[in-house]
């Protein structure tokens, strides 16, 4: 039988690597917006988003080892499932459909997921809740910038 980490982290790695459905003409599209002038950390975006799916991955480990298998696990493995498809969806689809605004509600959508998935564990184990806390940090700043890029592109809303 494999290990959960290994079951886990793969199935984080799969779904994280979902961002290359995006389209290069896409790209060029976002490429050209406007940006905030104190958006100086871009560089260092996918590195912090890679940090917190280590965090949200080891998370959902902690939760599967303290009761492997029942219902009550699976259901809240498949709202993990659940934040990262809509973390990850932000980028393609946002290019795809040329739409901050639907960035913005992606982003909004996340942190409502990730503070329910955060308050649901959080008896189930301390340490869990807390490996969430990067993405309930990070998220608000990039649903932020995504509403200051709205202001400055109305165009793209």
């Amino acid at each position: 039988m494999l290990k959960s980490w290994l079951v886990i982290g793969g199935i984080t790695l799969i779904v994280a690597l979902g961002t290359i459905l995006m389209r290069p003409r896409d790209t060029v599209w976002g490429v050209q917006l406007l940006r905030p002038q104190w958006l100086i950390f871009e560089p260092a975006i996918p590195f912090i988003w890679t940090f917190i799916f280590i965090c949200g991955a080891g998370s959902a480990i902690l939760i599967w080892e303290k009761d492997p298998g029942s219902l009550k696990t699976w259901l809240l493995m498949a709202l993990y499932l659940v934040l990262e498809v809509v973390t990850v969806a932000y980028i393609p689809m946002t290019l795809r459909l040329r739409s901050l605004k639907v960035g913005l509600i992606l982003g909004a959508v996340g942190l409502v997921l990730a503070v329910s998935l955060t308050l649901l564990i959080w008896p189930i184990s301390g340490l869990a809740a807390a490996l969430l806390i990067p993405y309930l940090l990070w998220s608000p700043v990039g649903t932020y910038t995504t509403w200051e890029m709205i202001q400055l592109n109305p165009e793209a809303a």
